[in-house]
């Protein structure tokens, strides 16, 4: 069975990247970095929120979506793309997630371009209040992480 996966579609913010980074490594998926970042990969702000979970995290650096979209397909079983976004019609309590998904969330400032939402085989967003704009996005991804994993039966055993 292949895991489960997180994308990380050039994040700008160091303690959001390191929060979903040790979300990950806790929970078991392994994590996609893809570069350009808005910050210095290793900087203080960053090992300050994730940690020395990155020790336990299997991390893999693509340096442009067009590499880790490459080494994606290129896998045995790629598994689909699952695009967390506000501009999703389908809500991410109503989708049917798989083990081999991976979850891709966008930049803070901008998500993700158009040519990265297109590509997505599933785009899910979280339902909100009217008017406003967004969740924080280590606060999306560990929701949406939960109900992929509940529905795979993916989340690890161990003492929590």
């Amino acid at each position: 069975m292949a895991a489960m996966r997180l994308a990380l579609f050039e994040p700008d913010i160091a303690q959001n990247a390191g929060t979903m980074m040790r979300l990950a490594a806790c929970l078991g998926l392994a994590v996609d970095l893809i570069e350009p970042c808005g910050f210095i990969v290793g900087d203080a702000k960053f090992r300050r929120s994730a940690m020395d979970y990155l020790d336990r995290l299997d991390l893999a650096r693509h340096r442009s979506w067009t590499a880790f979209e490459a080494e994606r397909r290129a896998r045995a079983n790629p598994g689909r793309l699952v695009l967390l976004t506000t501009r999703a019609e389908e809500r991410y309590i109503d989708a049917r997630f798989a083990p081999g998904d991976t979850l891709m969330v966008g930049r803070e400032s901008a998500g993700v371009p158009d040519a990265v939402h297109a590509a997505a085989d599933l785009r899910v967003r979280i339902p909100m209040q009217p008017g406003l704009r967004s969740i924080n996005v280590a606060l999306a991804a560990a929701m949406v992480i939960g109900e992929a994993l509940r529905q795979t039966h993916l989340f690890a055993e161990g003492s929590a």
